[in-house]
């Protein structure tokens, strides 16, 4: 199969996102000892949002904020995907281990291709299904290793569940983007992106002034700022330009591959700060990644074969 013009540059945009997107979560939690999850994602996406619109103004114009009577419709899936999903993931983040949430976040396809099958009615191939089930043992052998004790502990269950709240929030909010054909992947994101951010800062506002959380002081803000750029400018501006950069250049099928390596890259981060991982934990994070890999190269194969019988068809 030939290569698309710039294969090669968009190779390195999108593994630059995913390289990103690994090393972000370390990076929050390390940031939560000065500031709280919900402050961090308000200020994110704040100042994501606020550099990213010049930017997508300039590219596409003024008609990219237009919502063409579906105002409604696009701000609810902005508040599921732009708030909901980052809250709940980085407030999970707060309560359990970054390579958790990594594992968690990562099999997002599983919960896609579920999704799919129980909301509208594909019921992916059985090698996907086995892939899936190979996937979520994998992420279970992660979090729990397998011993009792840790399975019902409070503090991390917790984590993980708000994180994999967020995970479906996202799968939520990208299985709606089919809702929306006629606008660009750059106009979807923006008018989805800015009710979000909206939202995020009217909930951190609002629980601020009721004592539910605490404003951070200039000294917190400060001993985070290296944290809070990476997260701000790097986490969300360049990671998200990075990828759809990549993604148009390689395709969806080859991008997907190279997410399977995000949370290779958050556990290779842990292992530099000083985690260090059990033989369990290192066979479930592989037998996870190894899933979601084959999986993906049977849906090229797949892609592949429909492509081959379309041009038989033709020829006939």
């Amino acid at each position: 199969m030939t290569q698309r013009p710039g294969f090669g540059a968009g190779l390195a945009a999108a593994l630059l996102a995913v390289v990103i997107w690994g090393v972000q979560f370390p990076v929050a939690k390390d940031a939560f000892a000065q500031i709280d999850p919900f402050h961090i994602t308000a200020i994110r996406y704040l100042v994501g949002t606020l550099a990213l619109l010049p930017l997508v103004l300039w590219r596409e114009g003024l008609q990219v904020l237009r919502y063409e009577g579906r105002f409604a419709s696009a701000t609810l899936h902005g508040l599921i995907g732009m708030c909901g999903s980052p809250m709940l993931v980085f407030w999970g983040l707060a309560h359990t281990r970054p390579e958790h949430t990594a594992i968690i976040v990562s099999t997002q396809p599983v919960l896609t291709a579920l999704a799919e099958w129980l909301v509208r009615g594909r019921r992916p191939t059985r090698a996907t299904l086995l892939c899936l089930l190979a996937a979520v043992l994998g992420a279970i052998t992660v979090i729990t290793k397998w011993d009792l004790a840790l399975v019902l502990s409070p503090g991390e269950l917790k984590g993980d569940l708000l994180a994999l709240g967020g995970a479906i929030c996202w799968v939520s909010y990208t299985l709606s983007a089919e809702r929306y054909p006629a606008w660009s992947s750059v106009k979807f994101t923006t008018l989805t992106l800015i009710p979000g951010t909206i939202a995020t800062l009217c909930i951190v506002a609002w629980s601020d002034f009721n004592g539910w959380l605490v404003l951070p002081s200039m000294l917190q803000l400060q001993a985070a700022g290296p944290e809070l750029v990476y997260l701000s400018f790097i986490g969300v501006l360049v990671a998200m330009l990075a990828w759809n950069a990549g993604l148009a250049r390689i395709g969806a099928l080859n991008a997907m591959l190279l997410l399977c390596l995000f949370p290779v890259i958050t556990f290779a981060v842990r292992y530099a700060q000083g985690q260090r991982f059990t033989a369990l934990e290192l066979a479930g994070a592989a037998l996870v990644v190894g899933a979601l890999a084959v999986n993906n190269l049977y849906q090229r194969r797949l892609a592949s074969q429909a492509r081959a019988d379309f041009s038989e068809e033709v020829k006939k």
